[in-house]
């Protein structure tokens, strides 16, 4: 039920929830159970995040017409 409301979020309340997430994990007072259960959150907020930019970079490549990601490709180049 969790990965449902997941994949229903947009991708700025994923990472705010990520972010939030992250916060509870440095806290040193978190038990083990609870630690992990907030890592658990965290994969699934990172793979529904994931999913969302691969499906807008998918509706980039269509829209570019080419089959190539205009505006991205020279993002990935800047990295190397």
């Amino acid at each position: 039920m969790a990965e449902r409301r997941e994949k229903e979020l947009k991708l700025e309340e994923i990472f705010e929830q990520l972010e939030a997430t992250l916060e509870k994990l440095d806290r040193e007072e978190l038990s083990l159970e609870e630690s992990f259960q907030a890592y658990e959150q965290g994969v699934r907020l990172v793979k529904a995040a994931n999913e969302r930019i691969d499906r807008v970079e998918k509706q980039v490549l269509v829209l570019s017409g080419k089959g190539e990601l205009d505006g991205f490709s020279e993002l990935a180049e800047d990295k190397d």
